[in-house]
């Protein structure tokens, strides 16, 4: 098969990798892929916000199948017109895709099929979020309805955090993201991210993973895409999977299929888990980023055939073989990231590292320029590794990272710091 990828991030140099490693692939492209991904796929300058341009590309290159990872051309409804044109596309239409676009939605679904969440308000006007603020206390949560890139979250441990986070998302800090807010009760205990496949009937569990959020070592700081990643997260033991399944996503996905937008995709659920109680904290509608490079690297070449089974609409006939092993990645990040940092900075040190099918690092902000690597981005690198326990892959991965010459960026010390601790 001719596959094409949309992205440019550390997620889809993963979903690039495990697709090249599947003897179905006979060429891969790209768009508008980095520097990493050159060295194993062509790349192509594409608007891949554009469902017209992205279906002429498709038709020009005898694509047999699109893998579409990031969430905005899923929102823009890209995947809509490539299934108009007859095409193969793994990812939700316009319409499902609102699970993410649009914090608002995913609420209401919640509470029309009762999945238990957190309780919030949804406000299109300031003072009277404020108000809401007022009433409720601190702790809260205050969310840019829209897209926001991983940073439209305010965790507001007092009442002015909170005022603040009001002022900065009506005042444009968010763009278009932050024209509507909703406020969330703030849910105490474990944040852990459940993958489903789903082909519009039948739903298939991918696995689960546990993302870092904040900025600094012990998850303190301001919240980012995600500063590393490890799978299987401890925390989602087998009970609480069944209970999520049956209480918040197969709901869910009935629920959109009898409002006329089945689901096809991946669909990642944020969980909050407490006594043994799963919560949805929000849904994405694509793989997570850093979460992806440690499913890939554990799923490898059957990635590609467990997406293409639920773009086809197969799943029942599909099933998950998990190694009994650990995958963790530490993000290198640019200094003055998740605010102002610089770009153009050089990496050194990366033609020596080992990437084979336990070692491997992904690209997420590069480029390549006169024969050297530099950072284009906030996030720039995700070094992962595989291991029998999460204590050897972790030791691995940092071993690759501090091999990696780059005075322009910075990791945590402590990805896996729950799992281990």
């Amino acid at each position: 098969m001719n596959i094409l990828i949309l992205g440019s991030g550390g997620r889809e140099h993963a979903l690039a990798w495990a697709v090249m490693q599947n003897p179905k692939c006979d060429k891969l492209i790209v768009a508008p892929g980095n520097a990493g991904i050159a060295q194993i796929a062509t790349c192509a300058d594409l608007d891949i916000n554009h469902g017209g341009a992205v279906v002429t590309f498709v038709e020009e290159n005898a694509i047999d199948f699109v893998i579409v990872g990031p969430e905005a051309p899923l929102a823009a409804g890209v995947s809509d017109r490539l299934r108009d044109a007859g095409l193969l596309v793994f990812g939700p239409s316009e319409a499902a895709a609102k699970l993410e676009a649009s914090k608002a939605f995913t609420k209401e679904i919640c509470a029309a099929v009762k999945a238990p969440t957190a309780g919030y308000g949804h406000f299109t006007d300031a003072e009277a979020a404020k108000n809401y603020i007022r009433q409720q206390g601190a702790p809260i949560v205050v969310k840019a309805d829209g897209l926001a890139a991983g940073k439209g979250v305010i965790m507001a441990f007092d009442e002015a955090t909170a005022l603040e986070a009001i002022d900065d998302m009506f005042g444009g800090a968010f763009g278009e993201a932050g024209a509507e807010v909703v406020i969330e009760e703030f849910m105490e205990g474990e944040e852990a991210s459940l993958f489903v496949l789903v082909d519009g009937t039948n739903i298939l569990s991918m696995g689960s993973a546990q993302d870092h959020k904040r900025v600094g070592e012990g998850d303190t700081g301001l919240n980012t895409g995600g500063m590393g990643a490890y799978s299987p997260a401890p925390v989602l033991s087998a009970a609480i999977e069944a209970k999520a399944m049956a209480e918040i996503i197969k709901p869910t996905m009935e629920e959109m299929a009898r409002c006329g937008a089945p689901y096809q995709g991946i669909l990642y659920a944020g969980l909050m888990i407490k006594d043994g109680q799963p919560r949805l904290v929000e849904y994405n509608v694509r793989f997570g980023d850093p979460e992806c490079q440690v499913l890939m690297m554990r799923l490898g070449a059957q990635a590609m055939d467990l997406m293409h089974a639920a773009a086809e609409g197969r799943l029942h006939q599909a099933q998950v073989n998990w190694a009994d092993d650990h995958a963790i990645t530490v993000v290198m990040a640019a200094k003055g990231y998740p605010g102002s940092y610089e770009k153009g900075t050089e990496i050194k040190g990366l033609d020596a590292q080992i990437e084979d099918g336990h070692n491997m690092v992904f690209h997420a902000g590069t480029k390549a320029q006169d024969g050297k690597v530099l950072a284009t981005g906030g996030r720039v690198l995700n070094v992962t590794a595989r291991g029998d326990t999460l204590q050897e892959a972790r030791d691995r991965a940092y071993a690759a990272a501090d091999a990696i010459d780059w005075p322009g960026g910075f990791m945590r010390r402590d990805i896996g710091w729950r799992a281990l601790k």
